[in-house]
């Protein structure tokens, strides 16, 4: 352990974590740039062949030139999705419950009155509750 000290352990794991950082970052640029249908293909390979040739250079220029694009773009996709299960939540929802009309309503009340298990009196009653 003498022969490396602790402050090039701390520039070793700093490097590292730099490393790491760049790796995902590059992969944020990836996604974003395939994502995005603003772009064309060719477009799309140019950057692509840029960031992987020129690794450092061209995630820095990506960022210059796209970023702002970039949060504006995670923004909207997040906005679809939420829209987009709040739509089948609704759907789901709506499907699952009784739908019952009031034409069905008021025959299962005939049916109830004609069987003898409610009077006229509460048979009017109950059909005014489902007209009204």
């Amino acid at each position: 352990m003498d022969d490396y000290p602790l402050l090039n352990i701390f520039w070793t794991m700093m490097w590292l974590f730099l490393w790491i950082l760049w790796f995902f970052l590059l992969f944020r640029i990836f996604g974003d740039l395939f994502r995005d249908d603003s772009v064309g293909g060719w477009g799309k390979a140019g950057w692509a062949i840029f960031v992987i040739l020129l690794p450092f250079l061209g995630v820095l220029v990506y960022l210059i030139a796209r970023g702002k694009g970039m949060g504006e773009r995670e923004m909207q996709m997040r906005a679809d999705a939420e829209k987009d299960f709040r739509s089948y939540v609704q759907k789901t929802a709506a499907g699952a419950g009784p739908t019952r009309s009031h034409a069905d309503e008021l025959a299962k009340l005939a049916e109830l009155k004609s069987s003898g298990a409610i009077n006229e009196a509460e048979y009017e009653k109950a059909k005014a509750k489902v007209l009204a």
